[in-house]
């Protein structure tokens, strides 16, 4: 009986202490079993990686957490709010306080770079003060290392200065999470290593938390506080970069060769 009492303390702690809590998650699309009884906490000011091979689940995991994707059983709090039970209002509400940066960037490429910025500072946040909108686009801009970028059309931008663009206007609503879906897929080993150090950056500067979804190694070094591994579907491990690659299981070791 104490036992049971430690266990939901412990259980109620975590509940309360952290930005996001997925407990006994499942997603299934028609047979296939994608996600198995998940079990993931962000803690508050971390960088979180998730490490697993194409295929296993980890896309689906962060699309469940702004509710791009539902799950199929289990708990899911972001905020400490039940995402499943969230109205329409404060859905949207809950995606202007987490960002998403997809591995594409996801920038409209009939719009300049300023456009692109413009578009959720007016649509979403409804700002219509034209000095605040160019200030917070200059300020975004400098950050990632862009401002001459700014009436260039997406086309002619780089690979690299995509991603970067894409995680300009990330940030430009100020998220207090960011969940990055492969940020350095298709890009040389040096761009592949800046916008590592810059997802770094973006986390000191603005104090967000972010899960970072990469089967590269190089990226989880850099910027993980810790990881998460997964294999089929479910979570096999759990440590920092350093323990996780000096353990001997085989599965693990072959991310960290």
């Amino acid at each position: 009986m104490e036992e049971q009492q430690q266990q939901d303390i412990t259980e109620q702690t975590s509940w309360d202490d952290d930005l996001i809590q997925m407990r006994h998650i499942a997603k299934a699309f028609g047979s296939n079993e994608v996600l198995k009884d998940i079990h993931m906490d962000l803690h508050k000011g971390e960088n979180l990686v998730i490490l697993g091979k194409s295929g296993t689940g980890k896309s689906v995991t962060i699309k469940l957490i702004v509710a791009l994707l539902e799950y199929d059983k289990g708990e899911l709090k972001v905020f400490g709010k039940e995402v499943r039970e969230l109205n329409e209002k404060e859905l949207k509400k809950l995606r202007t306080r987490v960002g998403f940066l997809f591995q594409s960037g996801a920038l409209y490429d009939s719009m300049t770079v300023r456009e692109n910025l413009e578009f959720p500072l007016k649509r979403i946040l409804k700002i219509t003060d034209n000095t605040e909108i160019e200030q917070r686009i200059k300020e975004v801009l400098e950050n990632v290392g862009l401002p001459d970028a700014i009436d260039k059309m997406p086309s002619e931008l780089s690979g690299g200065m995509r991603k970067r663009i894409g995680l300009a206007r990330t940030i430009i609503l100020k998220p207090e999470i960011v969940l990055y879906d492969e940020p350095t897929t298709g890009l040389d080993p040096i761009t592949s290593k800046e916008i590592s150090e810059l997802i770094l950056t973006m986390q000191e500067k603005y104090k967000m938390s972010s899960i970072i979804i990469t089967h590269d190694i190089a990226c989880a070094r850099i910027t993980a506080n810790r990881i998460m591994v997964m294999a089929e579907g479910t979570f096999v491990a759990e440590g920092t970069f350093d323990e996780l690659a000096h353990n001997s299981d085989l599965f693990i070791q072959s991310f960290f060769k």
